[in-house]
């Protein structure tokens, strides 16, 4: 398959990635000749410095025989009219565009977005992503990260292993007798630094952070295993409110659990703005930094406090100061992933990447038919692939035992009809399952390959 890539920074970059690893033909277009130099020096991909919106730009990219093209530069007027020009001048087939400003994501003018219009068939929100997922780690606040998988009914939560844990320097295998009936499965261990899959005679240590799938009904039941309580969220506290911060509390004020929510914005403008914005939210004009305000915004009694400004290093001071100041919970929106483990560290419960939310959200779309959800984990380290089983797929009518899986990878959960359930070695995979794998970056294709979803089967 021939793919067009508008936009070279982390977003492009990684979906370049991801995309050339499976064989596809990718274009790199950007118009900053460094950051093309960048992706054609570490990526089997080409490179074309200059305007993605240009006829002629594209033309050189190769766009009269291309069937996809993903804008996602840093300006959505440039994403918006390198799609028209993709559709309108080369009759480019899917179109994939990331925008930004809100005023183009308001529901009443979504008809701006038909072919005869504006040609885009896909709109991607990272404000909308980070809101979603935002509040995803909200209501799992025990866990450093969460994703759902199989229409809601799995859940992946990330845990970090603390002191308090009961099943510290247990086998896993052991864990599968003592909980028998617990549909739990640890499918990742980061330890030092370092991403793997567990296998069954791991232990799990003090430090660990781990990734584990669990049906949903479980998941209060598997926190109390792995040592965690689980609160609710009833007062949060938003430092930020920009685009994604007001989106965050709007999305806050529209939950059923009734959320009481103040904000603090350093900007005037942006407070009186979002101040307008917002119905019940109280909106604080100030440093999200300094200690009176917080206390006045009721830091410490707060449930959860979220970071979700523009600049990473203030969001991980000011969830610092709201921890010092006596908040349980703390969340930073974190857009540099070599800053992420610096997080233990310093305290900060759980973070949120931007950019691996709409990498997430775009490759969702890109692997349409029979994938369901990707879901990118940490700086890409590895991916939950959530997939129909087809007939022609491989492992269609094996067991899970006799499958040859890659040894980064673990499944998660399996989904057959409307029940999910744990996997086992003798459950039976068949034609017309739901399967989620967690797979390390490496073995990523291979796990594709055994599930025939890559682009190249459509």
């Amino acid at each position: 398959m021939k793919v067009i890539i508008c936009g070279a920074g982390q977003v492009g970059w990684q979906i370049a990635r991801h995309l050339s690893g499976e064989r596809n033909d990718v274009t790199v277009v950007d118009s900053n000749a460094d950051l093309v130099r960048r992706a054609t020096d570490t990526l089997d991909v080409q490179g074309i410095a200059g305007f993605a919106s240009y006829p002629d730009v594209l033309d050189r990219a190769g766009a009269r025989d291309a069937e996809m093209i993903i804008a996602a530069t840093h300006s959505d007027e440039v994403n918006m009219v390198t799609c028209q020009v993709a559709h309108s001048v080369f009759g480019i087939n899917r179109k994939i565009a990331r925008l930004r400003s809100q005023s183009y994501l308001t529901a009443i003018y979504s008809d701006l977005y038909r072919r005869d219009h504006m040609p885009i068939d896909v709109v991607i929100s990272p404000e909308k992503e980070v809101a979603a997922a935002a509040l995803q780690r909200l209501s799992a606040p025990a866990s450093f990260d969460t994703e759902v998988f199989m229409d809601g009914m799995a859940h992946l939560l990330g845990i970090t292993i603390e002191d308090e844990c009961p099943v510290v320097n247990t086998p896993l295998r052991q864990l599968t007798d003592l909980f028998s009936t617990l549909r739990a499965v640890v499918v990742g261990v980061r330890r030092d630094g370092t991403l793997f899959a567990p296998e069954a005679k791991d232990q799990l240590f003090v430090g660990d952070d781990c990734y584990v799938f669990c049906h949903r009904d479980d998941i209060p039941r598997t926190m109390e295993i792995f040592g965690k309580k689980v609160s609710k969220q009833e007062r949060v506290v938003l430092v930020g409110g920009g685009n994604v911060g007001l989106t965050v509390a709007k999305a806050l004020e529209n939950d059923p659990r009734r959320i009481r929510t103040k904000v603090i914005e350093k900007s005037r403008i942006c407070a009186e703005k979002a101040a307008e914005a917002l119905e019940r939210t109280i909106v604080l004009n100030g440093d999200g930094l300094d200690a009176a305000l917080l206390a006045e915004a009721g830091i410490v009694r707060a449930d959860a406090m979220l970071a979700v400004t523009d600049d990473d290093k203030t969001n991980m001071l000011a969830c610092v100061r709201a921890k010092a100041e006596g908040c349980d919970y703390v969340i930073a929106l974190i857009n540099d992933p070599t800053l992420v483990p610096l997080m233990t560290p310093l305290g900060i419960d759980a973070y949120i990447n931007p950019r691996a939310t709409t990498v997430s959200s775009i490759l969702r779309h890109i692997r349409h038919g029979r994938v369901r959800a990707v879901y990118s984990i940490g700086d890409a380290e590895a991916e939950v692939i959530e997939a129909e089983v087809l007939s022609t797929s491989p492992i269609a009518g094996k067991l899970i035992s006799e499958v040859d899986w890659p040894e980064g990878s673990l499944i998660g959960m399996l989904r057959k009809g409307d029940k999910v359930i744990r996997p086992l070695g003798k459950t039976r995979i068949d034609e017309g399952d739901t399967i989620a794998v967690f797979a390390l970056a490496d073995d990523v294709p291979q796990v594709e390959q055994l599930l025939q979803v890559s682009i190249d089967f459509f």
